[in-house]
């Protein structure tokens, strides 16, 4: 069959789209990027918040749109959405031949040769209601789940890489075991479970000998890695070896968390010459009346002290963090400190977004009191406060000489390349773009001395050191 799929969400729902696109391809299918061509297009879906359910609802009736009469026989929905709305989804989109939660990625060759679950059912109208258009409809209750996902991954899992070919991720464990009030994660991905060093390492080498430069290590908490297994200094002794692979040029971590970073992490961060030092760091709010109510393991003072003690291991480390506003019984005072403390600690990335009121979590007992609104006026407060910063931490860049891993060309200008720093993850952070060079010179996973010579928003413009 020729498979085309579409993946959404995270860096971690994508390494799940590139296992079931590698085990399909290893069992004789036809991969497809062209869906209109497809024979079998998978969905593979997020549903963390409601703008997520909704792109992937959307996403679903868009390939729906191909069994009418089109190449496609077979349409798919896994993930995120699937693992929260199974029956539902197939109750009410019927042209679903089968859904796949996220504990059920082996079972993709099945669904693709029709041995998965019917629909079997009569539509409902939930989703497209005479008069409504595609996506403007409520999401359904979530589903009652009596087992969690327990579905692991390993080195020697068929993998098809989405990412440019310079770099990759990793997913060093899956699940969760925090209980935070805003969040469905655990329900939707089980408890946390790390895979084995040797695993990763494994992995890591043969994602190098494929070309990867760049490998980054996932999961919904990093820091918490081998904890589960009773390892203590797991992580660090990890980044040691994978420090130690050939073709790697950087390592970085992402989705750290507070209470779980120790100094054998950091001081191998600051040791290790290819793990950059940069640290994600989603701390959510810096209220403590906010962090009390999401169930956060986390004071203000003592976030203060947490982000000075990184700085002091790590030196020069690049910081970024995530916040959400809107959250219930937030007050304009709360957003004041949260403002106060963006400025107090001067991160190199924040990213905002507005809460989301989900079922399924603790946080749905409590009013969404905070308006729609006022959500996004707060979101744009702590962004501008954010992009002054920036403005002001890019000046003082100007000059400063610079490594730069080149990503590929803009696609704004034919001469001009696009590339990142350590301090820059691929896709959520900002770029650079390198002028005054010959593009065809420079292939994407390079490395270049760059100087900085300006900003661009939040982008950087730099130029080759001859």
């Amino acid at each position: 069959m020729k498979v085309g799929l579409v993946s959404l969400g995270c860096p971690k729902n994508l390494v799940d789209s590139e296992v079931m696109l590698g085990l399909a391809q290893e069992a004789g299918h036809e991969l497809t990027s062209d869906v209109a061509a497809a024979e079998v297009l998978v969905v593979n879906t997020c549903a963390f918040i409601d703008r997520a359910k909704q792109e992937s609802i959307d996403a679903i009736l868009e390939m729906a749109e191909h069994k009418k009469g089109g190449a496609c026989q077979r349409l798919i929905v896994t993930g995120c959405l699937a693992e929260r709305y199974r029956d539902e989804l197939r109750r009410e989109i019927p042209e679903i031949d089968t859904t796949l939660g996220t504990g059920d990625v082996p079972d993709i060759v099945r669904a693709i040769g029709g041995l998965g679950t019917p629909t079997g059912v009569a539509p409902l109208t939930l989703y497209r209601a005479p008069g409504v258009p595609h996506g403007a409809a409520d999401a359904p209750a979530a589903r009652a789940r009596t087992e969690l996902p327990d579905y692991l991954y390993d080195a020697e899992t068929p993998r098809r890489l989405a990412t440019p070919r310079h770099y990759a991720y990793a997913k060093i464990a899956e699940g969760c075991d925090y209980k935070c009030a805003f969040c469905i994660i655990p329900t939707l991905r089980g408890h946390y479970r790390s895979r084995s060093a040797e695993s990763i390492v494994r992995e890591a080498r043969r994602l190098a000998e494929r070309g990867v430069r760049e490998l980054l290590l996932i999961s919904q908490d990093t820091t918490f890695y081998g904890i589960d297994r009773q390892e203590c200094g797991a992580l660090a002794r990890l980044l040691r070896e994978l420090n130690t692979v050939d073709g790697l040029e950087w390592i970085r971590l992402l989705y750290l968390y507070p209470t779980t970073i120790d100094d054998e992490t950091l001081a191998a961060m600051a040791e290790c010459d290819k793990v950059c030092k940069y640290i994600d760091l989603p701390l959510q709010h810096a209220s403590n009346p906010v962090l009390k109510r999401m169930k956060r393991p986390g004071t203000r003072h003592g976030y203060d002290r947490l982000l000075a003690h990184i700085r002091a291991r790590v030196p020069g480390v690049a910081l970024r963090t995530t916040f959400i506003v809107g959250f219930p019984g937030e007050t304009d005072a709360d957003v004041a400190d949260l403002v106060g403390f963006v400025e107090d600690h001067q991160f190199d990335h924040v990213g905002v977004f507005t809460y989301s009121h989900e079922e399924g979590t603790s946080a749905f007992a409590l009013p969404d009191d905070v308006p729609a609104g006022a959500k996004a006026a707060r979101r744009r407060e702590v962004m501008a406060r954010q992009k002054r910063i920036v403005r002001a931490r890019h000046r003082a860049r100007i000059g400063r000489r610079e490594r730069l891993m080149v990503d590929g060309p803009a696609s704004e200008h034919e001469l001009v390349l696009k590339g990142r720093l350590p301090s820059q993850a691929p896709d959520i952070d900002a770029c650079v773009y390198l002028t005054e060079c010959d593009p065809s010179r420079h292939a994407p996973g390079d490395l270049l001395d760059v100087e900085i010579v300006g900003g661009r928003g939040y982008d950087l413009v730099a130029r080759p050191v001859l």
